[in-house]
């Protein structure tokens, strides 16, 4: 695995525990010489992580749309920087950038981009690791919602399982470097489009 990507907020978040595991990720990532991308702010918990691993020597990627260069303070000192047109460039080019995708807590566009890669694994487009770090439970919510989900018949229990979730980087980690994909997809072919669900 030699990149990882991170989904996480333009804001710190109410307490520091946030950033705290921020920079505990970016410990991790460094020591098992992953590389980052991310979103390419210097701001809230993209901007910590960033830096952290920049302080470390590690390397860091960071893709920001040129609309959001000024309200996220684009990052002037990363490995890279790539400059795209809008959000659609922005997600397709961190995803083919990156082995995994981690998010750490943030708001609905870290939610949004959550669920863009989880819903491209359940339908066989990649199948790279996907996991939450669940800092202080903050993914409790979400993780009971997806059970549920399942409970009523909308999502597979094997897709319902693609996202892993731990506190701790380091297990985390460690899972995605273990991870073997064994769920079924959830279209048999992708030019017929023909679901496998009754």
């Amino acid at each position: 695995m030699k990149s990882i990507c991170v989904y996480c907020g333009s804001s710190t978040g109410a307490t520091p525990v946030y950033a705290d595991a921020a920079r505990a990720l970016a410990g991790r990532l460094v020591e098992n010489n992953i590389a980052l991308v991310y979103g390419g702010g210097n701001v809230g918990l993209m901007g910590t992580i960033a830096d952290e691993v920049m302080r470390l020597g590690g390397e860091v990627t960071g893709v920001i749309p040129t609309a959001l260069l000024d309200k996220e303070l684009g990052h002037g000192g990363l490995t890279r920087l790539h400059i795209v047109k809008d959000m659609h460039e922005r997600k397709a080019m961190m995803a083919d950038l990156s082995d995994g995708f981690i998010a750490m807590p943030g708001g609905i566009g870290t939610l949004e981009e959550l669920f863009e890669v989880l819903t491209w694994a359940q339908l066989g487009f990649h199948e790279k690791p996907i996991g939450v770090l669940n800092v202080g439970g903050f993914y409790d919510g979400l993780i009971g919602f997806l059970q549920h989900l399942v409970g009523e018949g909308f999502v597979r229990s094997g897709h319902a399982t693609l996202l892993m979730h731990e506190a701790d980087p380091e297990k985390l980690l460690e899972r995605f470097k273990t991870y073997v994909p064994s769920h079924d997809v959830k279209w048999l072919d992708r030019t017929t489009a023909q679901t496998l669900l009754p």
